[in-house]
């Protein structure tokens, strides 16, 4: 019954979050369901204050900050015109009748430099849809388009992304964001490529068929022609501080430094400081790159105050949400009837953790709509055994952490993920129009490229 009880609260939780009700409550009503159902009826009050909200803090407080900069540095970018800049010379430099290519790049460059994917999706659409509707490609195509750019190879594979996503294994095993660099760019380019020629070849099969760009209401204005915007090179220029400073703290910096104060027991009673460093790398960049982006554009702020807030704010939601999500999982891994669905995962290639731990993460990721969700239950729950597995192995912690990051980004944009109704919702298109070509590009292509990273990593380990 406990088992039964985890796989129906499992169930319910992918079922009710598609219907739109909020994962705060489902998240926490859910996991005291499987409680109930695993005949602990009088641990429900424990579990959800011991368990439930010691572990959603513990998210909060170790993620918190790359949640605020990521959202606050994505506002500014927007407000000062930046995000903007970026995707117009990209446009102007590929080409409209390249639209397809233009729209991923544009939005790859900024989610590669820390823009939120939202924000892309608010500053990119407007350009897409008047380049799609130029060139006469079905408008139903520009999701796709920008999810290929916004949430595949920038968030999980390139190195040095300075998503969430790449930034939550690194405390679970002591890496950083550029681990598994050379698989990482192999699987970005899987992606990238097999999604472009895709989307192309879909649209050259649509036109041919006589589907134009079509008629649709609440069409955005298409932007003035006057609207201020920063030069290219100035409104690139903090994405390069993000990446450049990023790799110089990872790599240079800050494992260079006297960290023995980690030993005292206010700071952790840590050894070393291999599981922050990642997270502290990319907070750097990111402080630094916010205040370049306030001294670059100070006379373009018609309200800095209200862009710090709007995207501080911002942040709120998210983080609370993947919160709520990892003290599920962490409630689900405390019952007893749990221990079979660890051992049936562990079991899956008991030879290979690394197609164990890809199973794990997009199962959970799948299941809860969410790759940082998944993810972190995955790695909250079955981390450890993993590290073991693959010391044990000799395989390197920094493919552990590749895999576990490009697993988070396939099943996790399942037709009930959040990003995904926010992109149609931008777009003002159904899940019948636009999902089926997402989802070859979010979650087909990604677990192509996934399989290709486990293999070359299983034959010639991490690089």
């Amino acid at each position: 019954m406990g088992t039964l009880g985890i796989l129906l609260s499992l169930v319910l939780l992918m079922y009710l979050a598609y219907r739109g009700i909020s994962v705060l409550l489902l998240a926490p009503l859910l996991a005291l369901f499987a409680v109930l159902m695993s005949g602990e009826a009088a641990m429900l009050l424990p579990t959800y204050t011991q368990v439930f909200m010691k572990a959603m803090g513990g998210y909060v407080i170790q993620f918190f900050p790359l949640f605020l900069l990521g959202a606050l540095f994505g506002k500014m970018m927007d407000d000062s015109g930046s995000a903007r800049a970026i995707a117009h010379a990209i446009v102007a430099k590929v080409g409209s009748q390249r639209a397809i290519l233009a729209i991923v790049l544009a939005c790859g460059i900024l989610t590669y430099g820390g823009v939120s994917l939202f924000v892309v999706a608010f500053a990119v659409y407007p350009i897409g849809a008047a380049l799609f509707r130029e060139a006469g490609i079905p408008k139903r195509l520009i999701p796709a388009a920008i999810a290929l750019g916004s949430f595949t190879f920038t968030m999980t594979a390139l190195p040095g992304t300075p998503a969430i996503q790449n930034a939550i294994p690194s405390p679970f095993f002591g890496t950083d964001a550029f681990a598994a660099p050379g698989l990482g760019l192999i699987g970005g380019l899987i992606m990238f490529g097999l999604g472009t020629w895709w989307l192309s070849a879909q649209a050259k099969k649509l036109m041919a068929r006589g589907e134009g760009y079509g008629h649709h209401s609440g069409e955005p204005d298409s932007e003035p022609a006057d609207a201020p915007r920063p030069g290219f090179w100035i409104a690139l220029l903090p994405i390069l501080v993000v990446i450049g400073l990023n790799f110089l703290m990872a790599k240079q910096v800050l494992p260079n430094l006297d960290t023995s104060y980690l030993a005292k027991p206010e700071f952790g009673g840590l050894q070393d400081a291999r599981s922050l460093i990642g997270i502290w790398a990319i907070i750097v960049a990111l402080s630094v790159s916010i205040l370049l982006l306030v001294v670059l554009h100070w006379t373009r702020w018609a309200n800095l105050m209200k862009t710090v807030n709007e995207g501080s704010f911002g942040s709120m939601l998210p983080i609370l949400n993947t919160a709520t999500e990892v003290g599920y999982g962490t409630v689900i891994a405390s019952l007893a009837g749990f221990v079979v669905i660890r051992d049936l995962v562990l079991g899956i290639a008991p030879g290979n953790p690394l197609i164990s731990e890809a199973v794990a993460v997009n199962v959970l990721a799948g299941i809860t709509g969410s790759a940082s969700g998944g993810m972190s239950i995955a790695l909250k729950t079955l981390g450890a055994e993993y590290l073991a597995m693959a010391t044990a192995a000799g395989i390197s912690p920094e493919l552990l952490h590749r895999i576990a990051t490009m697993a988070s980004g396939c099943m996790d944009s399942l037709p009930h993920n959040g990003a995904v109704i926010s992109l149609l919702a931008i777009c003002r298109l159904t899940h019948r129009e636009s999902y089926g070509f997402i989802a070859m590009n979010t979650v087909v292509f990604p677990l192509v490229a996934l399989v290709v990273v486990i293999t070359l990593g299983t034959l010639f380990g991490s690089f």
